[in-house]
């Protein structure tokens, strides 16, 4: 397997690496499905009833910082090594990533990108998930094989990950520019956050880029000229810094693969995002049309 891949893969092509008997220690395929509590939907369960062949289920919680207060926090090069190697990924897999959402890609960009955070560049998200998946006719099992176990060495940039302190000094400075990518309500503070500890908003000098932006009404990823005149029309200049913030750091990663797939990949995540952000900050940092932005 070369060393770098498409960070996008067709249906097609998935479908006919199922077929051709591809998937193994050198081609593993991940159904990274996770939903909020509020939206009564239980993916292991979903994944038990059906999923693509071959796939096997990359669970976000488990792979995670479980001592950090917050959600979905980066784990440790340890703790992801011995997470993918227990799913029979070793450095040279090709990972195809992928989730059952109705966006079509939900929570796959995240994954994506922390392959990529710990060293790991043959990765890449399934165009339009399981949705297109779906509708294109492609076959669908609950049939799962536990693979053998692969070792895996991680190797984390930590450049990409920023924190409380670095956001909050980037509001002084102005070096990076910050996309939130939640929808305009939770930004703009007059629609309530998905968890009912949070109050929406956003911090001062952020721009709202709902991660819808880079999807299509099918679900597939935007075409590269569309993707460069989401950017443009925010006033993202992608030669300068950029970050990538959301609701817990999930969907911030679509930013980061929009800006991937046009030739920039270094874009950071707040890892700890508005969940943080808001539990954290001082009032005057949290900005909200909202008549309620006080804990």
């Amino acid at each position: 397997m070369a060393a770098q891949v498409r960070a996008i893969v067709s249906g097609h092509w998935l479908a006919n690496a199922v077929k051709c008997n591809l998937v193994g220690p050198k081609l593993r395929i991940l159904d990274t499905s996770w939903y909020l509590p509020a939206w009564e939907r239980n993916p292991k369960a979903e994944f038990a009833q059906q999923h693509i062949p071959g796939s096997q289920y990359f669970d976000l919680d488990e792979c995670s910082d479980k001592s950090s207060v917050f959600h979905h926090m980066v784990p440790t090069c340890s703790h992801f090594a011995q997470y993918v190697g227990d799913l029979g990924i070793g450095n040279d897999t090709h990972v195809v990533v992928y989730d059952t959402s109705d966006f079509g890609s939900y929570i796959a960009p995240r994954v994506w990108w922390m392959f990529r955070l710990f060293g790991h560049n043959i990765v890449s998200v399934l165009d339009g998930g399981m949705k297109n998946w779906l509708t294109d006719g492609h076959p669908l099992t609950s049939e799962c094989a536990t693979p053998e176990r692969r070792e895996f060495k991680a190797t984390l940039n930590q450049s990409w990950v920023k924190n409380y302190e670095e956001v909050l000094e980037n509001i002084r400075t102005k070096q990076a520019q910050v996309v939130d990518t939640r929808f305009a309500g939770m930004f703009r503070g007059i629609e309530p956050e998905h968890r009912e500890d949070i109050l929406p908003g956003h911090f001062p000098g952020a721009i709202n880029m709902p991660f819808t932006s880079f999807i299509d009404d099918s679900g597939k990823e935007l075409g590269t000229p569309d993707l460069a005149k989401q950017f443009r029309e925010v006033g993202v200049d992608l030669e300068r810094p950029l970050w990538a913030t959301c609701s817990t750091g999930v969907t911030a990663c679509h930013v980061a693969l929009a800006a991937h797939l046009l030739g920039y990949p270094g874009v950071c995540i707040y890892d700890g995002s508005w969940s943080e952000w808001f539990k954290r900050a001082c009032p005057e940092y949290v900005i909200s049309e909202g008549e309620e932005k006080k804990r």
